[in-house]
């Protein structure tokens, strides 16, 4: 039973202390589905050049080309209110990557650190038929290079807001804090009553 308790301990350390980022982000709508691609490396930061690209695909898995989608990208600073203009307004333009051909995808900088949404609204055109979508990405800009130079005091963005991390990680040590106790009491409770049978 130790062995379990022991099992069940290290999973839980290794999911709260393992510091892997998803790369992609999928977002769906009832027709249409895109894949977030950012690049380089999916992690961008501030004060330099970032591509993002979005591999469009209708339901069924045809991929969607800009020349098929009358599409937006909007980029918005969090937290933001409801009817605020966006931070940025990127022209998308026609790319390739990877496998797909003519998908859209922009180039710009992201000011500052800090947590961001993109906002990629669509439509079809002539050529195409599917129904408007709006997806939104969230998007943690770190640090850059150029920014980390300039500042002697580098404030973050969201301030105010925890760490898109923090606070995905802080739910997993709270339930590994309260396994390591149950396992720590529930194996202290067998060698008490071990003791009085032996007794």
């Amino acid at each position: 039973m130790f062995k379990y308790v022991l099992l069940t301990i290290l999973s839980v350390f290794i999911v709260t202390f393992n510091p892997t980022v998803f790369a992609h982000q999928v977002k769906t709508t009832a027709q249409v589905g895109a894949t977030l691609h950012i690049e380089p490396n999916d992690t961008p930061r501030s004060g330099e050049p970032t591509t993002v690209w979005f591999a469009l695909t209708r339901k069924g898995g045809k991929v969607i080309p800009l020349a098929e989608c009358n599409c937006q990208l909007a980029v918005y600073a969090e937290p933001y209110a409801s009817g605020e203009p966006p931070l940025l307004e990127p022209t998308l333009e026609s790319v390739s990557a990877e496998r797909y051909q003519g998908i859209p995808g922009a180039k710009f900088t992201f000011p500052r650190p800090g947590t961001y949404q993109l906002h990629l609204r669509g439509e079809s055109t002539a050529q195409a038929s599917f129904k408007p979508f709006n997806l939104k990405f969230n998007v943690t800009v770190a640090a850059g290079k150029s920014v980390r130079e300039n500042t002697q005091d580098l404030q973050d963005i969201n301030q105010n807001i925890p760490n898109t991390q923090t606070r995905t990680a802080l739910p997993w040590a709270i339930a590994g804090f309260g396994l390591i106790t149950i396992g720590f009491l529930f194996f202290l409770v067998q060698r008490v009553n071990r003791n009085r049978d032996s007794s």
